[in-house]
């Protein structure tokens, strides 16, 4: 869609889904919801930034990652480790046998702070490190996987096999990363406690802002010749590798920008609920993952976010009131999602309510329906 102004875009049909989204989570929600709700909602926010980076990732360049849980987990332990060492001062940690590092590393016998622990005194650094350590990560095994053209089902349980191994590998290194328990018992951010209702609240708006950067960043990408590519690279890879385009640097890139947004979402989700463990790093996890990008539309990038956002309310409803037929209850979802209706909530939005916005606002159709059809994923299908 080519506009000459924010305005005219934000007054278009694709424009007003967003601005829909926003009076819902600006607006309704807060003024709906008591705080511990409105907390809830905000840890839901943060698995659509996985969802969001899912869409791009799966959706647009049909590359499916089943290991986004450890882009997730490794932004949330960046922002975990400096709040921890915010509240491990000597002062704090006085009755240990070692003064002024984590607890659980007094527990485990560790003598003195770790060298990779030491940047994360940092604010700036950790920031940074948020985004460019899941990012890191992601372009290693990009190019060891797609230069060598691995793809399909094998980069899916390769993915699937890094998230294990990095579980193990925190749970194991108990002294450094906490085990089991994870970084726990979190308290302040630069000093700012971030256990009250008002903190809470404050962070929830933050980590909507932050959202709407990324979809926003998700879209212009997606805009631009580079998601054409990806389209093109998705639905005939073999044909834009002849036309003279790199399909490995293209694959790279949009993993890497996908475990970007992991990383945020993981960081942002560490500061809503005060704590991270290695058991949002793993196998079920990530597939719960994608399973919030499959439901709201894989080719959606707004399909996404209320993926995100309906899977986890259901899932909070159905594990207070039938924990115990949860796990069932999200593999029949995601069963039902794939042989029913395979483009998600967006998909049956597309199909049955947009014709009959069609002949309420019969005007502007044709202006924006290409836009339209990129953020409700209404791309073809092969």
């Amino acid at each position: 869609m080519k506009t000459s102004s924010p305005l005219k875009w934000l007054l278009s049909r694709e424009g007003l889904y967003y601005l829909a989204l926003a009076l819902l989570l600006v607006v309704v929600l807060p003024a709906a919801l008591d705080s511990f709700r409105l907390n809830m909602v905000g840890k839901y926010l943060t698995y659509a930034f996985v969802a969001v980076g899912l869409v791009m990732c799966w959706g647009k360049a049909g590359i499916l990652s089943l290991g986004q849980g450890v882009f997730f987990g490794l932004g949330g332990y960046c922002m975990a480790m400096f709040l921890k060492l915010e509240a491990s001062t000597p002062e704090a940690t006085r009755h240990q046998s070692t003064p002024g590092i984590p607890d659980f590393m007094d527990w485990n016998q560790v003598t003195e702070l770790p060298w990779f622990w030491e940047p994360f005194h940092s604010f700036s650094f950790t920031l940074l490190a948020v985004i460019v350590v899941p990012m890191i990560l992601a372009f290693i095994i990009g190019v060891a996987m797609f230069k060598r053209r691995v793809g399909g089902v094998y980069f899916a349980i390769i993915t699937q096999a890094i998230a294990s191994i990095l579980t193990i590998l925190i749970i194991g290194q108990q002294g450094y990363t906490g085990g089991v328990n994870g970084i726990t018992d979190l308290q302040t951010l630069m000093g700012w406690s971030i256990r009250t209702d008002e903190a809470k609240t404050t962070l929830y708006f933050v980590c909507v802002a932050m959202l709407f950067l990324c979809l926003f960043v998700a879209r212009f990408v997606q805009n631009s010749k580079f998601g054409r590519i990806l389209v093109a690279m998705r639905d005939q890879e073999n044909r834009v590798r002849f036309s003279g385009y790199d399909v490995a640097s293209f694959k790279v890139f949009i993993f890497c920008l996908a475990a970007a947004f992991a990383g945020i979402g993981g960081a942002l989700f560490t500061l809503q609920v005060g704590f991270m463990s290695p058991s949002f790093v793993g196998i079920v996890p990530s597939i719960e993952m994608v399973v919030f990008c499959a439901l709201g539309g894989r080719y959606s990038l707004l399909g996404g976010v209320y993926g995100a956002l309906l899977v986890n309310a259901a899932k909070s409803g159905f594990s207070e009131s039938f924990p115990e037929l949860w796990p069932y209850a999200m593999g029949a979802l995601f069963i039902g999602v794939v042989l029913a209706f395979p483009n998600g909530l967006a998909g049956l939005y597309r199909r049955y309510v947009m014709p009959l916005e069609d002949r309420l606002f019969k005007h502007g159709k044709d202006d924006d329906q290409a836009a339209v059809s990129d953020s409700l994923g209404a791309e073809k299908t092969s």
